[in-house]
């Protein structure tokens, strides 16, 4: 059971009178009335808004194919790469993107009847040209984050590396230096695989701690 009484619940669940029950093994996030399950497992489904971390994997006559780690092959149209009219032949758009380029990007349009649309025309989206990319399960991924950004943050400020997390379990991690960048990815992952424990936080940071001290010596 998560809930009794007077809740709006977002999620897998179900209600049997005022009491309502998880369908899937997973954490609750409590905001006031609304109680949001989230699911240890899954795969990631597209919405819109969402920014995600893509591959290239295939290169059309007017669009690419990107895999977004979904069930769903995301689309980046020509119009969504450059912000005026182009005209432009396939082996032009191969010197733009190729098959195997990181990009990120974000869904614009999705609605289950075709794939999702991409975009990389905003600031801070494009090709991914520096940073480690480290793939999670993308149930987890409120877990690296933390409430309200305190688990990504301290991630941040201890090992001074960038983090853009992807909603689809996938997250660039861009270190001033190469060793911290690969203490970032090990600590990921450390969450990742104790995402359903209690006390994670307290747990990580003492993790990063001996991690940078271990490296210092």
């Amino acid at each position: 059971m998560i809930a009794e009484g007077k809740y709006k619940i977002e999620g897998a669940y179900y209600a049997i009178g005022k009491k309502y029950y998880s369908r899937v093994l997973g954490l609750t996030e409590v905001d006031n009335e609304r109680v949001k399950v989230i699911p240890l497992k899954g795969k990631y489904i597209p919405r819109e808004n969402d920014l995600v971390i893509g591959k290239i994997i295939d290169v059309g006559m007017t669009n690419w194919s990107v895999d977004i780690n979904s069930p769903y092959t995301g689309v980046l149209q020509v119009t969504e790469v450059f912000s005026k009219p182009t005209s432009i032949s396939r082996s032009s758009l191969s010197n733009i993107l190729n098959v195997g380029d990181v990009i990120l990007a974000k869904v614009i349009a999705f609605d289950f009847t075709r794939d999702p649309l991409l975009t990389i025309k905003e600031a801070k989206l494009g090709k991914v040209s520096k940073g480690t990319v480290v793939e999670i399960t993308p149930s987890k991924v409120p877990r690296v984050i933390g409430k309200k950004g305190s688990m990504v943050n301290m991630i941040r400020e201890v090992l001074k590396v960038n983090i853009i997390v992807g909603k689809n379990g996938r997250i660039l991690v861009i270190g001033s230096k190469p060793e911290y960048e690969a203490l970032a990815v090990m600590v990921i992952k450390k969450i990742e695989k104790e995402a359903h424990t209690t006390g994670l936080t307290d747990r990580i940071k003492s993790y990063i701690s001996k991690l940078v001290n271990e490296e210092g010596e």
